[in-house]
């Protein structure tokens, strides 16, 4: 039970009733200063009881719903600066992602702020555009804001100095201190993608590899190459290529698919590194005259909201994105107040096929179309 204080001269000879502040301090938000001298106690009681911390259970009940009741009449707000150089939590967390408007961060971060808002976390974002001096800038930034531990999505792990706060990166490849990686099982992804092409008689099939700044490229890549190999499926030159850009819209995969059209090397089927690459090879062979599935079937990766309401309907092989997000915002917070340990072993996801209206069997080439002559470049 706490103790009351003996009151001053001037606090014996005041009124009983408590009186306001000044209007001036109404103006602004109140300190424990000034709290302390509306109640007439020790601003170390008052920020006991704010700050719910362990000496609080010594306050008596009366005296503590005074304090919240005050705090809540002048809008007390303790400093998260101050709560962090004393040692206290501040509840929030960083996320760094590439940008704030793509389809993919977006399913995730749904699943990130649905555990976070359960457990009363706050979330500053700042997306870097897959710069490296804004990695290393805005992590910093955030850090000096005394965020608790970082999410990371599609954003390399590596910076120049080392991360003094537990961190969880999606898609994240690199055995870092400190970060726990979260990633797709891509080797299982390349066997149910090519084995329901190659189920459907496709044997000439085309693959677009993600931009080298994507975090899941060269994974990925590799994956498709090793089952093709075991699949007896050739890896032809004329019908690979590397995505240049790193682009949110379906204008990512449009110049790439008019690029394998013009080498004039027949295919029959193409996968995509992910949706929006695929809904832009769609118009892309549309434009030319073919017929999706009829002529080229299209495979995309992610399954992201907008792919089952394309026409035709994109099959695609579906990351569990919104759990994925759930995933690592959990994983973050159990790390966060050391309830799990293991900070430095990765999860893994598998991956499932969506069968939709993009993808169907090789026709005969007297039942197919022959490929256009003319294509329209954007």
């Amino acid at each position: 039970m706490d103790r009351p204080e003996r009151p001053s001269a001037a606090r014996r000879s005041a009124p009983a009733k408590q009186q306001e502040p000044p209007g001036k301090i109404l103006k602004q938000h109140a300190s424990l200063k000034i709290l302390g001298e509306y109640l007439g106690l020790s601003p170390a009681t008052i920020s006991l009881v704010i700050n719910n911390a362990p000496g609080a259970k010594s306050i008596s009940e009366p005296t503590r719903l005074r304090v919240l009741a005050a705090a809540k009449k002048f809008d007390y707000r303790p400093s998260f600066f101050a709560r962090a150089l004393q040692g206290q939590r501040t509840f929030s967390v960083g996320v760094l992602l590439p940008q704030l408007n793509d389809d993919y961060s977006g399913s995730i971060m749904e699943g990130v702020e649905e555990v976070l808002v359960e457990e009363g976390y706050f979330y500053l974002t700042a997306s870097h555009h897959r710069k490296p001096d804004l990695i290393d800038e805005y992590s910093n930034l955030l850090m000096d804001r005394a965020v608790e531990g970082f999410i990371l999505i599609d954003t390399p792990t590596t910076r120049r100095e080392p991360w003094s706060v537990p961190v969880v990166a999606v898609a994240g490849h690199q055995p870092v201190p400190n970060v726990t990686n979260l990633t797709l099982n891509q080797r299982f992804a390349a066997e149910l993608g090519l084995r329901h092409l190659y189920d459907l008689g496709h044997r000439k099939i085309a693959i677009m590899r993600g931009a080298a700044c994507s975090s899941d490229s060269d994974d990925r890549w590799n994956s498709f190459c090793e089952v093709a190999i075991e699949l007896g499926i050739p890896i032809d030159p004329q019908l690979t290529l590397t995505i240049p850009l790193d682009m949110s819209s379906p204008e990512l995969g449009y110049p790439a698919a008019c690029q394998l059209l013009l080498r004039k090397k027949p295919f029959t089927a193409i996968i995509a590194f992910n949706d929006l690459a695929a809904i832009g090879a769609m118009c892309a062979i549309r434009e030319h005259g073919l017929r999706v599935p009829e002529d080229i079937s299209v495979l995309g990766f992610d399954d992201i909201k907008s792919a089952a309401y394309q026409y035709p309907s994109l099959s695609t092989i579906r990351q569990p994105l919104h759990h994925i997000g759930r995933t690592a915002a959990l994983k973050l917070l159990h790390r966060v107040t050391h309830q799990d340990v293991s900070e430095e072993a990765p999860i893994s996801f598998l991956p499932e096929l969506v069968v939709r209206q993009s993808t169907g069997a090789v026709r005969s080439e007297a039942e197919s179309r022959p490929y256009n002559k003319k294509v329209v470049l954007r």
